[in-house]
């Protein structure tokens, strides 16, 4: 039997330490149009998106995040995959919502937000794209969070941030908004990230709640051993990773990684491929 992922609690609600992403499902790849184009077109169906995520299922990974609500295909994936499995998905939804103060937009957002838990939806954490729009740098505070966070909650979501941002985690500790949890770029190269490596590395060590990590291979740009062997040993254990990936090898590779990380131990990963295998490098395989 397949060995099961750690899991940590956010909200009163038991999360796996690994999320899926959804990045490398839908075609968001941070590389080029070549790529987001191959990306839909091998996950092109529930069908195909499916066996993705059964492999994650079959190993206690039940937590993904991305704009789900956005993206009828994700859905009907999940669905699909749940269907097949008998076992349920956690979704963390990442919506898109109208930040303007007036009345018009706030019903916008309120519809969006109810999109939302119409789907299931368990956590909203709202887009980085929409909140970075309201943060005050010279007051240090996240004007109106609060009028979103109640939306979220009176459609019985539980409340967080999408903070590409590192000062939306800090202000949201600062002012005591009703945030459970942040998500927050982190990688060994810094990709994305709008500081330096260490100064994120203090800031998810001094949250308040337990942090979404996203990018930890930072789209690719770094293996799987080298990103998750990194950011799985310099996070706490409340906290969690957003892991994307095209193919069920792949999932299983990056969870035995992530798991070789947790435990301490040196991962049992399959050897590369080469012209020639017969080489001094290879010998120890």
């Amino acid at each position: 039997m397949p060995k099961m992922f750690p899991r940590t609690e956010v909200g009163g609600v038991s999360l796996s330490r690994m999320i899926i992403g959804t990045n490398w499902l839908l075609g968001w790849s941070h590389r080029s149009p070549a790529a987001d184009n191959f990306i839909k077109s091998f996950h092109s169906s529930k069908e195909a998106m499916s066996p993705l995520l059964e492999t994650f299922l079959g190993h206690g990974v039940d937590t993904i995040m991305g704009p789900i609500s956005s993206q009828p295909l994700m859905l009907e994936a999940i669905r699909h995959a749940e269907d097949r499995t008998g076992k349920k998905m956690i979704m963390i939804d990442t919506p898109i919502i109208n930040v303007k103060s007036d009345s018009l937009s706030r019903k916008e957002a309120y519809e969006t937000i109810k999109r939302s838990a119409g789907i299931g939806s368990k956590f909203c954490l709202l887009h980085h794209s929409s909140v970075e729009q309201l943060v005050r740098k010279d007051s240090e505070t996240i004007e109106r969070l609060d009028e979103y966070t109640k939306m979220i909650r009176e459609q019985g979501m539980i409340p967080g941030l999408s903070a590409h941002m590192p000062e939306l985690v800090v202000y949201s500790d600062k002012n005591g908004y009703d945030v459970e949890t942040y998500i927050q770029i982190y990688n060994c190269m810094g990709f994305l990230m709008q500081v330096e490596v260490e100064y994120i590395a203090k800031v998810i060590q001094n949250a308040k709640k337990p942090v979404i990590t996203i990018k930890p291979m930072a789209a690719g740009r770094v293996t799987p051993f080298v990103g998750l062997t990194f950011v799985w040993n310099t996070i706490r254990p409340c906290d969690m990773v957003t892991v994307g990936c095209m193919t069920e090898q792949e999932a299983d590779e990056d969870i035995e990684i992530s798991l070789a990380a947790i435990e301490h131990r040196f991962p049992g990963m399959g050897q590369r491929s080469s012209p020639n295998p017969d080489q001094a490098a290879f010998a120890n395989r």
